[in-house]
């Protein structure tokens, strides 16, 4: 794919399946393709929700549980190929401390490990040779203190995407890590501590705002159409790491 002209949609004529898209930066990620002119695909666990967004975007969408691995392979396989783009948004962190770990808690904690390397299968037979497979990550986990689990799978992600960039070639694979991303998921986490945390970000962030879903998305889409960057891990963070 050649440099965009000035004014062109970057999308245009390429299907965008987003997969997690119902909230979020999933939700901005599949209205950015849609104002890029590509023709979407959103999944999520709420039917209710998805047909609202499907008439908003004129977005076609699929109701079910991502970590159902028979349901992701339905869906997969009722696919119309090929398919240019996929995204794997993110279904937000999970800190739980060495003490409260058990053998559920650790399973569920290497289910986003799981769920890429299903999603790369599904996907290697699915996209176009020139498409590109996007995954949603974070920067939190990359705190000790976040906790066993997180920190184990942030560390392993980076890897993961390498060598899935090597082995899925042509297809190029990334990784988008936000940090606090003011969504409507950070917004549960914190309850009634959400205003005083987008108080303490704009104070401290270099940029002097919060990471909205729409700057998160904006990255992703770049990495769609950006036919030179595959294996690397992308950092958005409003430079929160920089904060030592």
């Amino acid at each position: 794919m050649s440099a965009s002209a000035p004014g062109e949609q970057l999308l245009t004529g390429h299907t965008v399946v987003v997969l997690g898209g119902s909230s979020g930066i999933g939700l901005a990620t599949a209205r950015r393709a849609r104002a890029e002119v590509a023709e979407v695909i959103v999944t999520g666990r709420n039917p209710d929700r998805l047909e609202r967004i499907g008439v908003e975007l004129g977005a076609r969408t699929s109701a079910f549980d991502l970590n159902d691995t028979d349901q992701l392979a339905r869906f997969f396989a009722n696919l119309r190929r090929p398919i240019d783009h996929i995204l794997v948004s993110g279904a937000g962190p999970s800190y739980v401390p060495f003490a409260e770990l058990d053998s559920g808690t650790i399973r569920q904690g290497v289910q986003r490990i799981v769920l890429t390397v299903e999603v790369a299968t599904l996907a290697k037979d699915a996209l176009q040779p020139s498409g590109s497979l996007v995954l949603i990550g974070g920067t939190a986990g990359r705190r000790p203190a976040a906790g066993p689990m997180i920190s184990a799978v942030t560390a392993a992600m980076p890897a993961l995407v390498r060598s899935l960039a090597v082995e899925l070639a042509p297809i190029r694979v990334a990784m988008v890590a936000p940090g606090f991303v003011d969504t409507p998921l950070s917004a549960t986490l914190l309850g009634d501590g959400l205003d005083a945390r987008r108080d303490e970000l704009r104070n401290r962030l270099p940029i002097g705002r919060v990471v909205l879903p729409e700057d998160v998305a904006a990255l992703v889409v770049n990495l769609m159409t950006n036919t030179a960057t595959t294996g690397a891990t992308f950092d958005i963070d409003g430079g929160q790491q920089l904060d030592a």
